[in-house]
């Protein structure tokens, strides 16, 4: 037996998620779902399913204060993740469309806690994207020496935590990013109990850099918000740069510029898209 399921399909510089729309908290979701979904085959395709449901209706303890909606985010193998730069802003553009939410700023849930949204831009025609700012919460670099090895290569990487955990390496000159493999996960030493996502990043220029990344639970994807902004985080860091100047990353699927607030908090910007709206059949 299936039962049909809408969905809508949506995009962060190409970080693409399945939204499933569950304001009262009636679906259940379990990895197998998930990866079934996430499935780019058999299923819609993925890189994460997006589950969009009322905080008090996630069977998730929380606060009297907490935001109305939750994001219920997990990768395409159907694990669990704390958090998704990309993935809020495109959740911040359905629940505008959807009309669940109606203010330009609000925030929204994740396992790593509040995140504020702002919508900057509403699409201006077909196929256009919303733009949207996130607030990623406070960076924080982890004192651990860790290597990354890729293509012969063994890399020194900053750890850099945005509410999930990242290991950043950057590239010497003469290394085409463009040109690694990372169709297998490269790896770290030491490992980290939980994983990493891995970051591997060439400069570009001034306060610009440019990167590729290796999703714990997914593999390669063509952007990552959490990893794109530990790495302006990595990248301000190497450069001894405290002066808190927005830096461009580019990414396979886009551009995006990340930013801090007086208080510290870093920022996300870039564009959200909805891109198709459907109803498929999940195995009860």
């Amino acid at each position: 037996m299936s039962a049909p399921l809408d969905f809508t399909k949506g995009h962060g510089t190409e970080n693409d998620f399945v939204i499933l729309d569950d304001p009262d908290g009636r679906l259940e979701l379990d990895a197998a779902r998930v990866a079934a979904l996430a499935d780019r085959r058999a299923g819609i395709g993925g890189d994460g399913v997006i589950r969009a449901v009322r905080s008090r209706a996630a069977g998730i303890d929380v606060a009297d204060d907490a935001p109305e909606w939750f994001m219920d985010y997990r990768n395409a193998d159907g694990s669990i993740a704390e958090m998704c730069g990309n993935g809020v802003r495109v959740l911040a553009a359905h629940l505008q469309r959807a009309g669940h939410v109606r203010e330009d700023r609000f925030a929204i849930l994740t396992r790593a806690g509040v995140r504020g949204v702002e919508i900057l831009e509403r699409p201006t025609g077909p196929g256009a994207p919303w733009q949207v700012r996130v607030g990623m919460g406070a960076s924080r670099t982890v004192p651990e020496a860790r290597t990354v090895e890729i293509a012969e290569l063994r890399l020194d990487a900053t750890d850099v935590d945005m509410g999930n955990p990242h290991a950043v390496a950057f590239l010497p000159a003469d290394v085409d990013l463009d040109g690694l493999d990372l169709s297998r996960r490269p790896a770290l030493d030491p490992e980290p109990a939980g994983g990493a996502n891995i970051e591997l990043v060439s400069e570009r220029g001034p306060h610009h850099v440019a990167m590729r990344v290796h999703e714990r639970g997914v593999g390669e994807t063509r952007s990552c918000g959490t990893g794109v902004a530990a790495v302006a985080v990595a990248a301000a860091l190497r450069a001894g740069d405290g002066s808190r100047t927005p830096w461009t990353v580019d990414v396979p699927g886009g551009r995006l510029e990340v930013g801090w607030t007086e208080e510290g908090e870093v920022t996300l910007s870039g564009p959200a898209q909805l891109v198709a709206d459907g109803t498929t059949l999940l195995s009860a």
